[in-house]
Order: C-alpha cells, then sequence, then structure tokens
C-alpha cells in the first residue's frame, strides 16, 4: 500500500483535506487561503459553517507539483492557523480512501 502522506494523485499533483477550527472572528478564510495560496496549493472545494461562536471549515485542496511537499505544507499551514487563531490539520486525501477501503 502506498504512504498516504506522500501518495501522488496524477501530474505530481496530490489531493488533500483540510481541517479549520477555532473561534469565529474576521479574517479567518482569507489568512488561510492566503497562506495556501502563497504556497502554490488550489482550493477545489470548501465548506464552512459556523456552531455558535465556533467556526469549522473543510477543504479540498490540490498540492501541485510546484508546491512544497504535504510535510512542509502541514507545518506552515499549522503556523498561519496559529498566526490567524485557528486550528489547521492538513492530510492526504489518500489517508480517506484507504480508510474506506478496509
Amino acid at each position: 500500500m502506498p504512504d498516504p502522506q506522500t501518495c501522488p494523485v496524477q501530474n505530481g499533483a496530490m489531493n488533500a483535506i483540510m481541517t479549520v477550527t477555532g473561534n469565529d472572528h474576521p479574517g479567518i478564510i482569507a489568512g488561510i487561503a492566503t497562506a495556501l495560496a502563497g504556497m502554490g496549493v488550489n482550493i477545489v472545494n470548501v465548506s464552512q459553517t459556523l456552531m455558535g461562536d465556533y467556526f469549522t471549515m473543510i477543504l479540498q485542496c490540490v498540492l501541485t507539483e510546484d508546491a512544497p511537499d504535504l510535510a512542509v505544507v502541514q507545518q506552515r499551514m499549522k503556523a498561519a492557523g496559529e498566526q490567524v487563531g485557528v486550528v489547521v490539520h492538513l492530510q492526504s486525501e489518500a489517508i480517506f480512501d484507504a480508510m474506506h477501503r478496509l
């Protein structure tokens, strides 16, 4: 079975799933989207909602061949989340695909 943290999807790109959670305030989406774009990561699908004062967002992203590897993007997005005041988790979409095959 391929390593889900580095599994390429096609043409050197990899799909990833990101979750963003924290107390709602202005600038969360802008901060996260700006950090991703700065690394060449494309957002292809997004869902966000408020649960009371709690912000939640799930993004499907594509790490292009020009983007840093997954571990670097994870580290930078953790820092970007801390700057914006939210918690960010990023995983290869291959992990979710593998869970459904079990």
